[in-house]
């Protein structure tokens, strides 16, 4: 680098802003193996991209380490961790500080490493939380082996230099403006889970439960309305599905008509698709168009697809993979549709248990639900509901604001080379 470059951050606390405390340092300066191995008495955790170091049972369900961990390293609080496994957005592993105050082990196969303080640890973490700096640091010292295994030792994982600042002062003020950052997002990541909490005790009563013609909570001005009846989705609905025109035919696609597949039913109005088809498409396969207010059920998909439910906001056709619910016109759209998003486990399991991964039209058919003898009951309970969702939608709206502000902030936050 020239004599006449600087290496500074674009964004500064003012105190350090006459101070040329950034420097090229090797990882190998900041971070240190210490080798410790489990002692026996810690819990296994795991490494996730969006959770961090976490307790293995909390994440997976169950524990999945060897019967012997002997040779599981030991975390301590504080310790960078880099798991060397590929995972979603991070082909080259990811790169991760324990937050957890106690002692934890992880895989022998994972990197565990002391940072030079704690507050540069946090700097390191908050560096690597985006996959675009975790593979650009990392791209040019991986080896891939057999079935996409990560071959990288310890000592080249830290052979390569990240622009850092050295004044333990300015250190501390970046690290706690980093975790003030991120316990702001877990408060309101919290408050996210309360509300949907919420809403499934509401769901739980505001329906009847199995073997009950009643719900437990009854609005007052229908609780005289009697009984609610079960009926089969085929009872008070058409039920049919669409279908995909060729895909090698240009003339079929990129038309006027909206095309919706399973990848955009997520328990939501669907008023935007990706893809159209054209008028000559659409009479040359399978595919129908259905009217607004329709509920779509993916029958099948990747993932956790299977069972979850949409509603039509616009007319649009749909594939062979969407179950298309028309209701009969006494019948309110917003309540099935609340049912069925609130059934969505108990769903999934009718198709497993036949020994098939995918519903079927005539397991969709057969889905029960129950409903009030007054359709103004059902407007009433979906309306409930629907200001509810509303609700929990803003929540995410403002965790995914604060989580792009603190990537705006990152990058300012890390130097450039200026003049």
């Amino acid at each position: 680098m020239s004599k006449d470059k600087k290496i500074l951050p674009e964004l500064r606390f003012p105190e350090f802003s006459n101070k040329e405390t950034w420097a090229n340092r090797k990882l190998s300066d900041v971070l240190f193996e210490h080798k410790e191995k489990s002692t026996g008495d810690e819990e296994v955790y795991s490494v996730s991209v969006h959770k961090g170091v976490i307790n293995q049972i909390e994440h997976l369900g169950r524990v999945f380490a060897a019967s012997n961990t002997e040779n599981y390293k030991r975390v301590l609080s504080g310790d960078i961790i880099y798991t060397k496994s590929p995972t979603g957005d991070f082909p080259f592993g990811i790169i991760k500080q324990s937050k957890v105050s106690k002692p934890v082990i992880v895989s022998p196969l994972y990197g565990v490493f002391k940072p030079e303080t704690t507050d540069l640890g946090i700097i390191l973490d908050a560096y690597f939380e985006y996959p675009e700096r975790t593979i650009n640091y990392l791209s040019s010292i991986i080896q891939k082996g057999a079935k996409n295994t990560i071959n990288i030792h310890n000592d080249t994982f830290l052979s390569k230099s990240l622009v850092l600042p050295l004044d333990k002062k300015e250190q501390s003020k970046i690290a706690s403006f980093l975790l003030s950052i991120d316990e702001l997002i877990i408060t309101n990541g919290e408050k996210l889970e309360l509300l949907k909490e919420h809403k499934k005790g509401l769901v739980k009563n505001l329906f009847p439960q199995a073997g009950v013609k009643v719900p437990k909570y009854r609005f007052k001005e229908f609780s005289k309305d009697g009984s609610w009846k079960e009926n089969k989705l085929w009872e008070i609905g058409k039920i049919t599905s669409g279908g995909t025109p060729n895909r090698s035919n240009s003339e079929f696609w990129n038309g006027d008509i909206p095309w919706v597949s399973t990848t955009l039913i997520d328990f939501n109005v669907i008023n935007e698709v990706n893809e159209y088809i054209t008028e000559f498409g659409l009479k040359n396969s399978s595919a129908k168009i259905f009217p607004k207010n329709t509920i779509l059920m993916a029958m099948y998909g990747q993932g956790k697809t299977r069972g979850k439910v949409a509603i039509l906001g616009i007319k649009a056709a749909t594939n062979q993979a969407c179950a298309a619910i028309i209701l009969d016109k006494q019948y309110n759209y917003e309540f099935v549709f609340q049912y069925l998003s609130a059934n969505y486990e108990e769903i999934r399991k009718m198709s497993n248990s036949g020994g098939q991964a995918n519903l079927s039209g005539a397991l969709v058919e057969n889905i029960s639900i129950p409903i009030p003898p007054n359709p103004k009951e059902q407007q009433k309970i979906a309306s409930c509901l629907s200001v509810l969702d509303e609700i929990i939608k803003a929540q995410s709206e403002l965790i995914e604001q604060l989580k792009l502000h603190k990537k705006g902030l990152m990058q300012r936050l890390f130097p450039k080379t200026i003049d």
